[in-house]
């Protein structure tokens, strides 16, 4: 059954100074994100180019993250259906985002970099193949307006003697 699925979150702002936004640099971006029955919060900021603190997660991040879990979750789903046993997963993603000079910017990519253990020799080809499929399936890359590369890698889980 096909659904429509909404999803809400609250964002803080944790950053006024005493002075609100008098000025560029009279306030914090420090800010929490957090939605009803999540058990920890995020703490966020800009970017430290941006003024943030660099100890917290930035928006940018976050995209990123996003992007990469949905890669994975929709992976793992495809792998169930094509009979690829995985064991391991990880994924080192980069991004790149170009200011516009006028206060703005656009994301004009994204790369992800799965790294996937599977149970067998047998399974390395498919577990390569079916990223594309994962891909189509991801929720978060069929709504961002640049691509999102994939450069996987698969190797067989090591034999422990």
């Amino acid at each position: 059954m096909l659904g429509e699925h909404h999803y809400s979150i609250e964002v803080e702002w944790q950053g006024d100074r005493g002075e609100g936004t008098s000025g560029y640099r009279a306030y914090g971006r420090q800010h929490v994100v957090r939605a009803a029955g999540k058990s920890h919060d995020i703490d966020g900021s800009s970017d430290r180019v941006f003024h943030g603190d660099r100890e917290r997660w930035n928006p940018e991040e976050l995209l990123i993250a996003a992007l990469s879990q949905c890669h994975m979750l929709s992976y793992l789903h495809v792998a169930t259906q094509h009979g690829v046993i995985v064991h391991g997963y990880t994924d080192a993603a980069s991004g790149t985002m170009v200011e516009d000079g006028f206060g703005g910017g656009v994301f004009t990519e994204v790369t992800l970099h799965p790294r996937v253990i599977v149970a067998d020799e047998s399974m390395v080809e498919a577990a390569q193949r079916i990223h594309a499929e994962a891909a189509e399936k991801c929720f978060i890359a069929a709504s961002v307006a640049f691509p999102v590369h994939h450069e996987p890698v698969a190797v067989v889980t090591p034999v422990i003697a």
